[in-house]
């Protein structure tokens, strides 16, 4: 594969899509068909029937577990039919949310294990990780007020509903694997006004996959 693989990680209201919404135009400008834009749980037809699923307020009753067999299976779907294709065509794929999201919310979240949560993904995924991920870091009370404030209610999905400890677990296991991957995750800080985090964001991927900018600079 000649792709290169991003992915987007941070609590419930770092704000990292809003940030993903707006830098998707400027690099497909940039860039055109080379950019990939897709997100988890989602990024094709059955994965993204798999997420109303796992995100529908009314299944409460669901068990823990089968939540994380149901983001582990999204991912397959996902990684399979739409990852990967477009890595072989040496894209650039940007992603909202993959494998590390799982070992925090419901490896640390859930409280079911952050190991084994890994492991499950590590078979769904066959050990596929990003070549970088860049970390949106909020402390919790900031990001869940964020969400009480802005969020269309109409939007706001099971796990934005759960209690602030739950979250403040959530916060912990990504402290955990952000110490555990140092190479791998590109931290910005999250409280900064949105412009800022979007310019942060784009210098960040400029630097970090500079082969996809090198005509925009000639």
């Amino acid at each position: 594969m000649n792709g290169k693989f991003i992915t987007f990680e941070g609590p419930d209201g770092a704000g990292k899509t809003s940030v993903m919404n707006q830098v998707i135009g400027v690099f497909q400008q940039q860039i055109g068909d080379r950019l990939l834009v897709t997100r988890e749980p989602g990024g094709n037809k059955i994965s993204e029937e798999i997420r109303k699923v796992i995100l529908d307020r009314a299944n409460t009753e669901m068990d823990y577990r089968t939540e994380a067999l149901l983001y582990a299976a999204a991912r397959r779907q996902h990684l399979v039919e739409t990852i990967l294709p477009a890595l072989k065509q040496n894209k650039l794929v940007l992603c909202d949310r993959y494998v590390d999201s799982s070992v925090a919310y419901q490896g640390s979240g859930r409280q079911i294990g952050m190991e084994q949560v890994a492991k499950m993904n590590e078979f769904a995924t066959e050990n596929l990780l990003p070549f970088k991920t860049i970390y949106f870091d909020i402390p919790v009370e900031v990001g869940l007020n964020r969400i009480a404030e802005h969020r269309d209610k109409s939007k706001i999905d099971r796990l934005d509903v759960e209690t602030t400890a739950f979250h403040k677990r959530v916060h912990q296991g990504y402290m955990k694997i952000r110490d555990a991957n140092a190479d791998r995750f590109i931290s910005i800080d999250a409280t900064q006004p949105i412009d800022a985090v979007i310019h942060d964001t784009i210098k960040i991927i400029h630097e970090i996959a500079p082969e996809y900018f090198k005509e925009r600079s000639l």
